[in-house]
């Protein structure tokens, strides 16, 4: 698969480049995943596409290296030196589950020159309240980075909010599975803060996707319980052009015969 490196500032932000289609495809991963897991849509859509996928800060190949939060600016300044590289003007944008955040973020800043929108079990449709105090306040970081290095407690609170009721069996194993080791634990700790800047206004994306037309398909998994199918109907309100559809999957959701399904309903 073609790879290339794009520099910015003091950065490298590794990448991969599939499919001829006259159609730009600017594509963005999951938290923990890479560039290449759209590898697999490109026998569906590498004809009507030319597919981009960026290794985001602290994934993959890309090497971060400004010494500061990824912030709104960067991810569209970014997507312009490839627009300029590849002489489009316009493009459409797919996110999976933490890119899906990221692919908000820019429709904020973007959203006149956006074609399509793909949502894919898209983090950022719903507050998360741990997730805003460890990266929105000064004291819930600090208490984030205590817990990196000492877990305990972390693991107490889940075994118990797992007998109150207050955690779903698939959330309760998400957690242990992405916290269990220190190494896991501090590359949590380390995307969450640098992303921390890249929330979402969902009032105004709803707006952007209005007024552009932009036509807007958003794919969930039936038995996701970490991003549920139900955050679709609390985002789509009728004013812009949308569709949903529940796939008889999880949370992973990337594979060839998504490429076609994309294909078909858009």
């Amino acid at each position: 698969m073609p790879a290339f490196y794009l520099t910015y500032g003091q950065s490298r932000f590794h990448g991969i480049c599939e499919g001829s289609g006259e159609k730009l495809l600017i594509c963005l991963h999951g938290f923990g995943e890479s560039a290449l897991h759209f590898k697999c849509l490109a026998p569906a859509l590498g004809d009507t596409y030319t597919i981009i996928a960026l290794d985001m800060p602290l994934h993959g190949k890309t090497e971060w290296q400004e010494g500061r939060d990824f912030t709104k600016d960067d991810l569209p300044a970014l997507i312009a030196q490839l627009l300029e590289q590849h002489g489009r003007q316009r493009f459409s944008l797919m996110g999976y589950s933490m890119g899906g955040r990221l692919a908000l973020c820019v429709i904020e800043k973007m959203a006149a020159q956006v074609d399509e929108l793909i949502l894919l079990a898209p983090d950022g449709l719903k507050n998360n309240p741990w997730h805003l105090f460890v990266t929105q306040t000064s004291w819930g970081n600090k208490i984030f980075k205590y817990n990196t290095y000492h877990p305990h407690l972390f693991f107490r609170l889940l075994i118990l909010w797992r007998k109150l009721g207050l955690l779903n069996l698939s959330v309760y194993k998400f957690a242990f599975h992405s916290m269990d080791t220190l190494e896991k634990r501090l590359r949590v700790y380390e995307v969450w803060t640098c992303m921390r800047q890249m929330m979402p206004d969902k009032q105004l994306c709803r707006q952007l996707l209005e007024a552009h037309r932009i036509n807007t398909l958003l794919i969930f998994g039936r038995y996701d319980r970490v991003i549920p199918p139900v955050l679709a109907s609390r985002f789509v309100n009728g004013k812009f052009m949308s569709k949903v559809i529940v796939l008889e999957k999880g949370h992973q959701l990337l594979s060839e015969q998504l490429g076609y399904i994309i294909k078909s309903n858009l």
